[in-house]
């Protein structure tokens, strides 16, 4: 999971940015709405986080801008309490507002909500066959039996269950892992599947050679009894 987060406020963009990593986002944090607009033009997002009262461009403009450029869901950050600002701000393309001063945990929780809406899903928990994995509660259950996984290897499993038998590609998926200037070794994707191999099943994640890796879904599946 990779956030975009556009905040110019020191003290508030380096507390989202803690909370994110935290929940086992890569992060990419910019003071500025030109340089994050570019971001998106080079990198996939899982999320974006936006301030509305930025040095260079108004909020909003990075706002319509966005949304030109795809579905990304949207939260949006403003002091601005009018209610007709608020209006401005959902009809322009936001998915949900949250009201400085705020509490982190609230915008970790409606992060998560306009990311299950974004993916068609009602409830924090992805379950397919005998794999669950709740994302609120960062739990993954492997026949019946609860995995410790890392923040990565979670953050990995979550992005292949999302669109299950679907081949990902390792740039893609190194992008959505890592931030810009955190450093990645060339064979981490790999350590990573290998880790939740041998954590869950072996046969659990499958590597198309030159191309990436896939959730297998038929291997979820419970066994015939």
């Amino acid at each position: 999971m990779r956030a975009l987060l556009v905040e110019d406020d020191p003290l508030i963009g380096d507390g989202i940015k803690t909370a994110l990593e935290r929940e086992g986002y890569a992060v990419d944090w910019f003071c500025e709405g030109r340089p994050a607009l570019d971001a998106m033009d080079a990198e996939p997002f899982s999320v974006m986080v936006l301030d509305l009262g930025l040095p260079d461009i108004d909020g909003l403009m990075v706002l319509e801008q966005a949304r030109q450029r795809g579905s990304l869901p949207i939260l949006i950050l403003t002091a601005r309490d009018a209610i007709e600002a608020r209006i401005k701000g959902l009809d322009a393309g936001a998915d949900d507002y949250v009201l400085k001063p705020f509490d982190l945990q609230e915008l970790l929780a409606r992060l998560r909500v306009i990311m299950r809406r974004a993916a068609g899903r009602a409830s924090s928990a992805t379950h397919l066959g005998e794999l669950t994995i709740d994302e609120t509660g960062h739990q993954v259950i492997w026949r019946g039996q609860s995995v410790q996984l890392s923040r990565r290897e979670f953050a990995l499993l979550v992005e292949l269950s999302r669109q299950p038998g679907m081949v990902l590609s390792r740039p893609r998926l190194e992008s959505l892992l890592y931030g810009w200037g955190e450093e990645l070794e060339s064979n981490a994707l790999e350590v990573h599947v290998h880790h939740l191999r041998k954590k869950l099943d072996k046969a659990m994640i499958t590597t198309v050679r030159g191309i990436g890796y896939r959730l297998n879904i038929d291997h979820l599946k419970a066994p015939c009894p």
